[in-house]
């Protein structure tokens, strides 16, 4: 494993090996199953490339009526709890004396990419984003903390972990595009993100 800092974010390459990859590839799918996949749409109106679901106490969602933080799926059941394998990594790897509340999955499919963005819809900047990848490579571009300016990307592979804290908290950070097809893990390629935050 090797641990990179790039502007303030602390990648550690090769975090996950295979076999522990595998196993959180099998504990996500009850939780799709609970809570599937959906695409949200922003409140602009524009559909995003990615689809996502969540776990945890509370589930990030976007609609025509705006960012947030709610307690129930789009379809209204409650989120599925986050399994203790993902909040095991939290606790190894940022020594945050409070466990996330959310678990943010990511799907990306051939051709989805996400924007540079910040996360700012906590109620605390001060807990850190930890940002797991799963399957297909994805090529992750780090900004500022305002918009514009010099950018830096690194390619992000399967088991990589992120930890975005401290003044690379809210910065501007997205993927410009995956590998589809680079990784064996999910059957049908593409990539999956968890995102933990402290939401609440």
């Amino acid at each position: 494993m090797a641990k990179l800092l790039l502007r303030g974010f602390d990648i550690r390459k090769g975090h996950l090996d295979t076999p522990a990859q595998i196993a959180l590839i099998k504990r996500l799918r009850p939780i799709l199953q609970a809570a599937p996949l959906y695409r949200p749409v922003t409140p602009s109106g524009r559909e995003m490339s990615v689809r996502m679901t969540s776990a945890g106490s509370l589930g990030w969602v976007t609609d025509r009526s705006g960012y947030r933080y709610q307690d129930t799926h789009p379809k209204g059941a409650t989120w599925p709890v986050i399994p203790t394998e993902i909040l095991g990594i939290w606790e190894d790897l940022t020594g945050a004396d409070r466990q996330p509340d959310c678990c943010l999955i990511n799907y990306y499919g051939e051709g989805a990419r996400m924007g540079l963005h910040q996360d700012k819809d906590e109620a605390d900047f001060s807990w850190p984003v930890l940002s797991i990848s799963l399957g297909d490579d994805a090529l992750f571009r780090i900004g500022n903390t305002t918009r514009g300016g010099k950018t830096e990307s690194i390619w992000l592979n399967s088991g990589d972990v992120v930890i975005m804290g401290g003044p690379a908290r809210l910065a501007y950070h997205g993927v410009d595009r995956i590998r589809f097809g680079s990784s064996r893990l999910l059957p049908k390629g593409g990539r999956i993100n968890l995102t933990l935050r402290v939401a609440g």
